[in-house]
């Protein structure tokens, strides 16, 4: 007669393949690699659905570019939308104060269609430039016939179609949305399509991209979706003082059918991050970040909240270093915090976007340039909006939310907003909240 026996499994193997979530196992429609190889070398690969196959192969170019000169154009064009956008000043303000115009209005308007439209687009001609000159004359520079082939068939599959789920999974830093296809890359009846045609060359108009600085990380098994979803506002109480955004709108929609956490000190945000049991859906950060130096490493960024004390990824790794694998630290993170999306170099371990997602975090959203709060604030309404009521992904957030503000108010600064990973995230909820409704914009 046979006997079942007891088994007691000791050892997980497959450390729970088996579990993985469909976050994780959805495959963008386009994949596109930059790996750093030995002898400081570029070698960059694309695949996925949308991209045509290559006989006998695949789309392989090892580029000529290396990987300092990709990151020094890279900050650049980050330095360039501050410096020439948001730091542009009404000449009408040279010689003196123009009552009833703004001095610096990019940086005070939201709505720009009332702005003259000839420096506007002067502006944009010249971001969009540069942006097209980090892919093709930068990272993709070379008469290498190979480099030709992988740049053709990039550009080709980029501006195949709109509404691509692009994933740049890179250990090297890029501001994608921020890049630019070229005039000659569109269909024709894209480029001829009037004044705002510029924003179509913007990769973040065109696409929902993330970006994984090298590999996605491993999630956890799947956790249910909540009745209440869990959601924390970290800010800095000084900041906006006086009302002159729409922050208050942003906390009072944060508190609106979830259960709302508030935040104002580093210390009690380490204990919170140090609690193994923590299990928020979505953290938002309203506070400045900056640049702090890293004695002979590349400076890191750090967010202050109300106290000012430095908040960075060792603040992270050192309150979730011993939490263990099952916690159910699982939020999605807005980093509303001028520069929270730019890694200091690459995959810098001083990231402190990647350090949330090796902590758990399912994504990273955040800007790349010093934001203006006005924009900032309008930016998380928009977005937040969209994702709190659970019928768009992260991803489709953030793109709606950037042609939103590019093809309605002329603004491009949503493309300023980087998602580190998380393009599938979605706020789950088991029962849809009381005033759910789909957003129309």
């Amino acid at each position: 007669m046979s006997t079942e026996l007891r088994v007691r499994v000791l050892q997980d193997p497959s450390q729970r393949f088996t579990t993985l979530p469909d976050e994780v196992t959805q495959s963008p429609d386009v994949i596109v690699c930059l790996d750093i190889l030995a002898g400081d070398r570029i070698r960059a690969r694309m695949y996925g659905p949308a991209v045509a196959s290559l006989f006998g192969t695949e789309h392989r170019a090892d580029l000529t570019a290396r990987p300092a000169d990709v990151h020094a154009a890279s900050m650049r064009l980050c330095r360039l939308w501050k410096d020439i956008f948001v730091g542009f000043r009404s000449p009408e303000h040279d010689d003196r104060p123009a009552p009833g115009i703004p001095e610096y209005p990019y940086a005070t308007l939201v709505d720009l269609r009332n702005r003259p439209p000839e420096k506007l687009h002067e502006i944009l001609d010249e971001l969009a430039l540069a942006g097209q000159q980090l892919l093709f004359g930068t990272l993709l520079a070379g008469r290498d016939p190979q480099i030709d082939l992988f740049r053709k068939h990039l550009a080709g599959t980029l501006s195949a179609r709109e509404g691509f789920r692009v994933r740049f999974d890179s250990e090297l830093y890029v501001p994608w949305p921020m890049v630019c296809l070229r005039p000659e890359d569109l269909p024709q009846s894209a480029a001829d399509a009037g004044p705002t045609a510029v924003y179509r060359r913007f990769l973040g108009h065109r696409h929902q991209i993330e970006q994984t600085g090298g590999a996605y990380p491993w999630l956890n098994s799947r956790r249910e979706a909540p009745d209440v979803p869990t959601v924390s506002l970290n800010h800095d109480e000084q900041i906006d003082g006086q009302g002159r955004t729409r922050a208050a709108e942003v906390a009072a929609l944060l508190a609106q059918d979830t259960n709302f956490v508030q935040r104002t000190t580093r210390s009690e945000l380490r204990r919170a991050l140090a609690d193994r049991s923590l299990c928020e859906h979505l953290m938002y950060f309203w506070c400045h970040g900056t640049f702090v130096p890293n004695g002979a490493h590349p400076p890191s960024l750090a967010l202050g909240l109300t106290d000012r004390i430095p908040i960075d990824a060792h603040t992270v790794r050192e309150c979730r270093h011993d939490v263990g694998d099952d916690s159910p630290f699982q939020p999605f993170v807005v980093l509303n915090a001028c520069h929270a999306g730019v890694p200091a170099e690459g995959c810098d371990p001083a990231f402190l976007g990647g350090a949330l997602i090796r902590a758990g975090a399912r994504g990273v959203l955040a800007p790349q340039i010093e934001m203006p709060q006005i924009f900032a604030a309008e930016y998380a309404l928009e977005f937040l909006t969209r994702y709190l009521a659970g019928h768009q992904t992260a991803g489709e957030a953030a793109h709606s939310v950037a042609r939103h503000f590019a093809d309605e108010l002329h603004n491009p600064l949503g493309f300023t907003y980087a998602l580190h990973c998380g393009m599938d995230a979605r706020l789950e909820r088991a029962t849809p909240p009381t005033n759910s409704q789909e957003p129309t914009a």
